[in-house]
């Protein structure tokens, strides 16, 4: 493995390359993005393509990629400029693409902006809250979510952002009468450091979550984007956005192991079955050429 630092105006992003470029099997490379997830999330199921060139990135602002743009705010378009960035500093060509959660909404933006960058993305689990029929109910357990945070810490918002993610089906009247979580319950702490810019909790991140994809843009010829779906995850908030988004797109959402982070090894709190997701995502891509 190799890292690099692109420097352009605005960000000096890391990312790191596993394998040789040119790649020694002529397939593009496999380029693997999630949002805030850095390039560490992705080591285990990068692991599982010994013989694929993957490249994994921060993304700016995150792990070691330093902003210098002065904003604190995440947007899938600014994202999707700094992967073409990336893109275009590897000398490779377009590449195959794995994105997930906020990352495959990045993804999403960067095929309706660059067409030629990407032959084939699979986007898992984008948290489009758009396309929902209970896009207002969602966005206010988005709110309620950045709220437990901003008045209570971290503890208290990931407990929230646990309970919202985990709920099955549409949020319903029985979702807003049930009392605040308990973080302890979720082995967190509940003490408040007082911070308040972490970018899942925050509203730092919600024009994320509140992007509406290109239908038109994403469905032209030039890139095969599947949406990708966890088997764990079908009736909860990622996974319904995911299938209503694989409907506006004409598809039915591709089926993976495991959940919303399914690809996650060991060295996660909340692992997944990676060697299983890596199978069906070479499958995937196998199947798109």
């Amino acid at each position: 493995m190799t890292t690099q630092i692109l420097t352009t105006p605005e960000a000096d992003l890391a990312y790191d390359v596993h394998g040789p470029l040119p790649t020694a099997d002529g397939r593009p490379p496999l380029l693997m993005i999630g949002q805030p997830m850095d390039a560490g999330g992705f080591r285990t199921l990068a692991s599982y393509f010994p013989d694929r060139t993957v490249v994994t990135y921060d993304p700016r602002g995150l792990g070691r990629s330093v902003r210098k743009d002065g904003r604190v705010d995440h947007t899938p378009e600014r994202q999707a400029v700094d992967v073409h960035a990336v893109i275009e500093a590897l000398g490779a060509g377009p590449v195959e693409m794995f994105a997930s959660s906020g990352g495959a909404v990045t993804a999403l933006a960067l095929v309706a902006a660059y067409p030629d960058d990407v032959t084939t993305l699979v986007a898992h689990e984008p948290p489009l809250i758009p396309v929902l029929p209970d896009a207002a109910a969602a966005e206010r357990a988005r709110a309620a979510v950045r709220q437990a945070y901003q008045d209570r810490g971290w503890g208290a918002g990931m407990a929230a952002f646990v309970a919202m993610t985990s709920w099955r089906g549409e949020f319903t009247d029985d979702y807003f009468a049930r009392p605040a979580p308990d973080p302890a319950a979720f082995g967190m702490p509940a003490e408040d450091d007082g911070s308040r810019d972490d970018p899942l909790l925050s509203d730092r991140s919600w024009a994320v979550s509140g992007y509406r994809p290109d239908v038109d843009a994403l469905t032209a010829p030039r890139t095969r984007v599947l949406i990708a779906v966890g088997e764990e995850s079908l009736d909860t908030l990622t996974g319904r956005t995911s299938q209503a988004a694989a409907e506006l797109l004409g598809q039915q959402a591709t089926v993976f192991p495991s959940h919303h982070g399914g690809f996650l090894g060991g060295e996660s709190g909340y692992a997944g079955r990676p060697e299983a997701f890596a199978r069906r995502l070479r499958e995937v891509l196998d199947e798109a050429r």
